[in-house]
């Protein structure tokens, strides 16, 4: 079934674009709550009719979009996000969330005109595209950074991991000359953590 949007319906289209749906859906909830009209060989005339009455309603609608591609394009969000050993985030970076950073920027955009080229699951910078109306695409920037705490902790980790290995070198080496040290209680408590850890 062919139908006329006469308001923007994100799964099918904007205002005076024809969808094809299916009978149930056009009959029982497009047409009834006036969000589309039918559009057969029977509605030709008042698919005409109706059409030049859009066209005002279609002119405001590209007029605000592009006023919002305005606002939108070139803008920059940041996000910190928990990343894990293997450098990649705990989670994606959803369609849902930008959405909500941009409306907090009072910036409305539903999750469904916005884009992404690949899934957003490690830190770096991304663009992101969103679909206002027909041919107007805004895009802007994602840079996705790991939370400043967890990199001092990563840091303060490996500065760690380094010294017990420069300690284990020396004790080897006092090893192979054939001297026997004998360990601090606190040498033996930290060794024992290590394996404990890996």
């Amino acid at each position: 079934m062919k139908v006329i949007l006469t308001k923007r319906v994100p799964t099918l289209g904007n205002i005076g674009e024809l969808a094809n749906v299916s009978q149930g859906y056009g009959r029982n909830y497009l047409i009834p709550n006036g969000l589309a009209v039918l559009a057969d060989d029977s509605h030709k005339k008042e698919f005409a009719n109706h059409k030049r009455r859009l066209t005002k309603k279609i002119e405001e609608e590209n007029s605000a979009a592009m006023s919002m591609k305005k606002k939108i394009d070139g803008m920059v969000i940041e996000l910190i996000k928990k990343v894990g050993a293997n450098g990649k985030l705990f989670g994606t970076v959803t369609t849902a969330e930008l959405s909500k950073l941009l409306g907090e920027k009072e910036i409305e955009v539903e999750k469904k005109w916005i884009t992404l080229s690949a899934p957003i699951k490690s830190t770096g910078s991304y663009t992101v595209d969103v679909k206002l109306f027909t041919d107007v695409i805004a895009q802007f920037e994602v840079k996705v950074m790991m939370d400043p705490k967890q990199a001092q902790e990563l840091k303060e980790k490996q500065a760690l991991a380094e010294k017990s290995k420069s300690k284990k070198k020396e004790s080897t080496e006092v090893e192979e000359k054939g001297e026997v040290v004998e360990k601090t209680e606190e040498e033996k408590h930290r060794e024992t953590v290590e394996k404990i850890i890996g």
